[in-house]
Formats: structure tokens, sequence, C-alpha cells
């Protein structure tokens, strides 16, 4: 089946046709007839099916530090699909058009014909991404099997509002994953302004994509004035640190008005810049980065021993590359942990499929 109606997975019957979706921390109990709180799951007579099963609202070529993934297959391409629907609602989202539409519109695009895609396009990947992937999990998991049988790797740009039962599913398939959080996961943030009643769930999902060997890296979403204590930026870097280790990679994200956002200023480059002091110097995260300030020196990759300058870019093109093929340090030796090798046949630009 491609499109149309498809049985979901991750979902329990319960008395009076009534179901229990637990693909997302939401757990929606969903009466017949109805939807759960993404928009794109039905309970029809006790039945749960995914109503936007290979329905792409979206395909892009995009480079892989879009994502932003700093430290997986450098210089790569990932084909980057999405679908309508979303578990959480910001007010500050950037694809608002997609992610909050109550229409599941969208093309046929069936896994077989991402996969040929990817390939047509000199693709080195796939990607799930500009929605919540968690929310397209079926169509998501049905492309990334096939893919990786054809070498492809899958990488998720998640918020990580996943229950530990869909981290299981799609773990076996999934090579990477972005998890992007939004006011150094405040709380209070979280539920005022993404109507998500808890953060606790995400870092959960942290620990899953960990245990299961899955290359992650973390996004914080600096927010002014209402989403950018340093407070609880220090918790979060500190946690990430001890959960997931130093190494890991954390992007500062400057924040652009949008949606019911659009009177709001966008963060000062000042203020990334004393957040990155914080992650890096206080807390000692090793890879910290500034993300939506193309050209800036903190796009790039320093030696944590020694500050050599190791990798260069511009917004996503990698402009110089100094690295050992080990992928060690050249002036000292430090390991550099990044997964895969460096790609030189891919794009610098994303370009639109359909």
């Amino acid at each position: 089946m491609s499109t149309g109606l498809h049985e979901a997975i991750l979902y329990e019957k319960l008395p009076d046709d009534k179901v229990h979706c637990f693909l997302c921390a939401r757990q929606c109990h969903i009466a017949d007839g109805g939807l759960g709180f993404c928009l794109v799951r039905k309970n029809e007579k006790g039945k749960l099916y995914s109503l936007n099963y290979a329905k792409a609202c979206s395909a892009c070529v995009d480079p892989i530090a879009k994502k932003p993934l700093f430290h997986f297959h450098p210089g790569s391409t990932s084909l980057s699909i999405a679908t309508m629907g979303c578990n959480f609602r910001c007010q500050f989202c950037d694809n608002w058009m997609i992610s909050q539409s109550k229409d599941m519109n969208g093309q046929n695009f069936p896994p077989a014909e991402v996969v040929k895609t990817a390939q047509s396009n000199g693709c080195q990947g796939i990607s799930y991404t500009y929605t919540e992937p968690t929310i397209f999990m079926e169509y998501a998991l049905d492309t990334a099997v096939l893919a990786q049988k054809l070498g492809f790797y899958n990488t998720f740009v998640t918020n990580g509002y996943m229950t530990p039962e869909a981290v299981k599913t799609i773990a076996p398939v999934l090579d990477a994953a972005t998890v992007d959080f939004k006011g150094a996961a405040d709380p209070e943030f979280y539920r005022k302004f993404s109507a998500v009643p808890s953060v606790e769930p995400i870092f959960e999902t942290l620990k899953n994509l960990k245990r299961n060997n899955i290359h992650v890296e973390i996004t914080n979403l600096i927010v002014p004035k209402i989403g950018d204590s340093i407070e609880r930026l220090k918790q979060l870097a500190t946690w990430v640190r001890d959960g997931l280790g130093a190494d890991t990679p954390f992007h500062l994200l400057r924040f652009h008005p949008d949606y019911k956002m659009t009177s709001m200023a966008a963060t000062t480059v000042q203020a990334l810049e004393e957040a990155y002091v914080v992650t890096r110097k206080e807390v000692g995260l090793n890879f910290v980065y500034v993300g939506n300030v193309p050209g800036h020196r903190l796009e790039n990759t320093y030696c944590p021993n020694c500050t050599e300058l190791l990798i260069k870019r511009f917004s996503f093109e990698i402009v110089k590359w100094n690295l050992t093929k080990d992928m060690r340090c050249p002036a000292c030796g430090r390991d550099i942990p990044i997964k895969g090798n460096l790609h030189t046949s891919g794009v610098g630009y994303p370009y639109a499929v359909f």
C-alpha cells in the first residue's frame, strides 16, 4: 500500500473501540473516529491507521551538515523527506505550513521510489526531517529498511519525543540522529510555547539512542528573553556531557522570528558566542558549534586539545579539511570522533526534488 489508510504500528486496542497509541511520548488514547494529537493517526473501529504513509510533502537533496550533522559522513548528501504533521505545537516553527497542517496533502512517494531517487541524485543517505519523523514512523521504517540494504545511511532530525518502543523499532536501521532542543530544555518553555507537558521523555530517548550505538548530535535553539537562560543551558550541556559524553557535538542555533513569533528579535551573535563560552569553556563540551550564522568562526571544528583548525566550513560546505586518514588531529594526534569518511562528490547546497 502506498497511500491512503495504512495500519499503524505501536498501538494497542482498548474497550469500546478505543486505542492507545504509544509511538510518541504523548501516549494518546483515541476514541473511534478520532485523531491523535499529531493529526496523522486515526482510529477507525478500534484499528489505528497512519494517514500520511508515503505522502511526502517535501523531498530535497541536502548536505548532511544542514541537519546539522557535522561529525557524520562529512561532505555527503542525503535525500531528505517529510510528511505533514507533528507531535509538537511550536509557536516559532519555521516549517509550520507542513508541521501544523490539518490536511494530509503530499505526493505519492513510496519507499522504493524514495531509494531510487536517492540513487539517481548521487546521495549517500536518506534523512527523515523537516517535520517530526516519529509521526511518520511506518513510512520512515519501510524506507530505511530498503535504504540500508542498498548501503545508504539513515538519519532522523527529531524532537526526541519518542517512546522506548519507538526507538527500539527504528534503531536497527537508524545510523544517526539530530535531537533538537528548544530553550535549553526548560520545562516551562516547552509547556508554554510547544504544548509539551514534560521534557523527560526526550532525555530517555537520548539514553536509548546511545545504548543502541546511534550517532547523536544535539541542537539547542536559543530564543531571546523567553528561552535563553544561561543556567538552563548549563544544566542541559552538563547532562549531555555526563549522559552522552563530552565529545558529543552540540550546536547552538540562532532563532529567527517565524510563525506566531514574528514580532520577536533574532538571537544576537553575541548571545550565541556567550553561550559557546558557557558550554565549551565552563561545562567542558569539546565540540560546540554556532548555527544559522554563515561564515562564523564557530562553524569550524577545532581540536579540543591543541586548538588546531581541523575543518573549516562556510554554512553547509566544507572549505578546508585538515584531518589525518584515521581522523586524528595532524598537530597533536588527538582522536576526533567522526563517523564515516570525507565525501567529496556531494554538493554544498540544498535543492528540491519536488
